[in-house]
């Protein structure tokens, strides 16, 4: 979930971001994955399976380069792993300027902590995983993409992504489309905005991408879930956020079932908040207690509604973050206090590493 805060904040944090933004370019290595010369797969589970994706930038996932305490260094290697870019040119956020396809070809941080998927696609480490890319579109900008004013960027994502065609990417257009507190998107032209992006891509050749379809967490309404649907022939999955253990029972279950489409939780992390809140708790996982808490409250609840809904939940995303650590977030009391990692303690360690033990949990190995 990615918000702005006020203007008055953004310009507060304007100097302290300045000096955590990094726009430098790195040489696009080769990627290991498109050295098998394999095809690549459509991959959908089958009942009682979950593909397993940890995100979401590289301070969480780390296993490359200065990034050295991440998922990827206390586990074992998951399915495949979540980043982000946007169609945002111009946009402002914590100090830094979107040029388009930020976080793709260079390592930039918007407020939320560094971001460079073609460091991580080079990386041996990284071999055979697939990749998950929220791809942002607020501030107006699903209009001018609809417009067909980014068709260029459009185009440069798709020549990027044409350089890792054997590897799986599952590419959530304008992730949290019902997210009217941050994202403000237009129904009309967010259709046509997540059609013209598919169009494109599909004009260039890219066989290797799933595009998923994604709600945001509480609040949602079926009403509006109909109103932004882009059509069956433009999802080939659904989604939502599941932060407060309540998204349990969330809408698009049910409507993904209707579909008849396998359904990503594609962002994920344990927010302990009131029925009728906004404001989470803090969470410490340097903590055993605060481990505990959370996964009484909240693990429990999120593993129980994977493993009650195995006919349509196919993968999920669950966010490795220190979220207090990043600017973004410093007034959004969902994630205000929360460190989430699951390396901090080994108490919640052993706990994670025993549930993707299960056969159901789909690693990159297995």
């Amino acid at each position: 979930m990615k918000f702005f805060l006020s203007l008055v904040t953004q310009i507060t944090f304007l100097v302290l971001c300045a000096s955590c933004t990094s726009t430098e370019d790195h040489k696009i290595q080769d990627d290991p994955a498109s050295s098998t010369k394999q095809p690549v797969k459509t991959y959908i589970p089958d009942d009682g399976k979950c593909l397993v994706f940890i995100g979401q930038e590289l301070d969480a996932i780390g296993g490359v380069g200065q990034w050295s305490d991440g998922y990827l260094d206390h586990f074992d290697r998951p399915y495949g792993f979540t980043m982000y870019t946007d169609l945002m040119p111009g946009t402002e956020s914590f100090g830094f300027t979107h040029r388009g396809l930020d976080g793709l070809r260079t390592t930039d941080n918007w407020g939320d902590g560094p971001s460079n998927m073609s460091i991580q696609l080079g990386d041996p480490d990284y071999a055979g995983m697939a990749l998950a890319i929220g791809l942002d579109l607020k501030g107006g900008h699903e209009d001018r993409v609809a417009a067909g004013e980014h068709d260029s960027l459009i185009s440069s994502l798709g020549q990027f992504l044409t350089q890792h065609s054997t590897r799986e990417i599952y590419l959530r257009i304008g992730y949290e489309f019902d997210g009217h507190g941050w994202n403000n998107y237009d129904a009309e032209n967010y259709i046509k905005a997540y059609r013209r992006i598919k169009d494109k891509l599909d004009d260039m050749g890219l066989k290797n991408i799933q595009y998923v379809w994604q709600s945001k967490g509480r609040g949602v309404k079926v009403e509006e879930l109909d109103a932004y649907y882009p059509g069956d022939d433009y999802v080939d999955w659904t989604g939502f956020s599941f932060f407060a253990a309540d998204n349990e029972n969330h809408p698009m279950i049910e409507y993904s079932r209707k579909l008849g489409k396998p359904l990503f939780i594609a962002e994920a992390t344990p927010i302990l908040v009131a029925a009728d809140s906004d404001d989470g708790a803090a969470l410490d996982f340097r903590q055993e207690a605060d481990c505990q808490k959370a996964w009484d409250e909240w693990f429990i609840p999120f593993f129980r509604c994977i493993e009650s809904n195995q006919d349509v939940i196919k993968a999920i995303s669950y966010i490795n973050c220190n979220w207090r650590s990043h600017v973004m977030w410093e007034e959004i009391p969902y994630f205000d206090e929360l460190d989430v990692r699951l390396q901090l303690h080994p108490w919640i360690k052993a706990k994670w590493e025993e549930k993707m033990s299960e056969e159901r949990y789909v690693l990159a190995d297995n």
